[in-house]
């Protein structure tokens, strides 16, 4: 998420989806799969996850 801007509404449905994603991504540190591309079962890229640490898939 960038700056908040208070002159602008906030946009509660993608703070919900901001949020889904980072659950997604502890439950999925849990049990061991973080690194690993939903899709494929490739490693995700440490950098890429350094930059979207919510990332499913190594795109």
């Amino acid at each position: 998420m960038t700056g908040v801007n208070p002159e602008e509404p906030l946009n509660l449905d993608q703070m919900e989806r901001d949020l889904a994603d980072v659950e997604l991504a502890l439950g999925r540190l849990e049990n061991g799969t973080y690194w690993i591309d939903e899709l494929t079962g490739a490693p995700i890229d440490t950098a890429h996850l350094a930059a979207n640490p919510t990332a499913r898939r190594n795109q």
